[in-house]
């Protein structure tokens, strides 16, 4: 039996889901481009091979084991990709949320469902249809849930809009006693440099009480400042628009003072290891051509 168990980002990691490139699939036409930095990468030939991407989740499932976390992954569908698990899934305290995600995308909850059924099925829910959410956007930090969405008129033209306000909504009622806090992010489905595809892209709480934001993730610069008078400035690292666009603020904490990073992010590197972290450095450039990185990859089960 898993127990789930979830309250902040950073603590203790013991369990968790993490994708697969195996059998990933031929590279997506245009047409099928889910994101703008994808299609980017389709366009100028650039897009990933299947062989680079298992060697670097083979890496990132190596620095996991290092540190005794128990790593399940998805069982295999051909030719499909099943790289970011965050998406699929979440667990906010004892609860496994399904994600309501891109119809196109539904069998990789299947691909986890071996997982799912392991945990108590009182302890797992999927919210109304209507209601669209994804694991990038859901970020628990203790007393609070940070939520990113999209609150424009025009959320049904952008497939980067992933997360709705009907969800964020649910949320609350679901867990009245958090502060549900939600930030309207900045969008495109034609500039990976301008979109926030979710709230993990331009924003991650790290250690006990620092984060990396890029400011231009947001929508409204008030959001902005409020993140950065949370956590205080001198706790906060900013994050350029090229830095965004590699995924900086998408690295993942095993403990408090334990990241994985990409090993070419070499102004944030040095940046925690003066603050006390102990950074475990591996390759994941050619993941992050499809606008996801290290915490999209994941998703846990519990920490301590």
């Amino acid at each position: 039996m898993i127990q789930p168990k979830i309250a902040d980002e950073t603590s203790r990691l013991k369990a968790v889901i993490l994708g697969t490139a195996q059998s990933n699939g031929p590279t997506p036409t245009v047409e099928e481009a889910y994101d703008p930095k994808s299609l980017e990468h389709i366009i100028a030939g650039t897009y990933p091979l299947e062989e680079d991407m298992v060697k670097e989740m083979t890496a990132f499932e190596k620095v996991l084991k290092k540190y005794d976390v128990k790593v399940y992954r998805p069982e295999v569908i051909n030719d499909y990709n099943q790289i970011f698990s965050r998406d699929i899934g979440f667990v906010v305290e004892d609860i496994f949320f399904k994600a309501n995600i891109l119809p196109d995308r539904e069998r990789e909850i299947e691909a986890i469902q071996y997982v799912i059924d392991q945990i108590p099925a009182a302890n797992v829910k999927r919210f109304p249809e209507d209601c669209h959410i994804e694991g990038g956007d859901v970020i628990p930090h203790h007393d609070y849930i940070f939520i990113g969405t999209y609150r424009e008129d025009d959320y049904s033209n952008y497939i980067t809009a992933r997360t709705n306000m009907k969800a964020v909504r649910q949320m609350q009622e679901m867990f009245p006693q958090k502060k549900v806090v939600s930030f309207n992010l900045r969008k495109s489905k034609v500039n990976p440099r301008l979109n926030a595809l979710h709230l993990d892209c331009c924003f991650q709480p790290i250690g006990e009480n620092k984060a990396i934001i890029h400011p231009n993730g947001f929508l409204e610069e008030e959001e902005y400042h409020w993140l950065l008078n949370f956590f205080g400035k001198e706790n906060v690292f900013e994050i350029s628009k090229d830095e965004m666009y590699h995924m900086n603020s998408n690295i993942f904490s095993i403990d408090k003072n334990v990241v994985v990073s990409e090993k070419n992010f070499t102004r944030l590197n040095t940046w925690l290891r003066t603050k006390g972290f102990t950074v475990e450095e591996i390759p994941y450039g050619e993941i992050a051509k499809q606008e996801g990185l290290l915490r999209c990859s994941t998703l846990p089960l519990i920490r301590a």
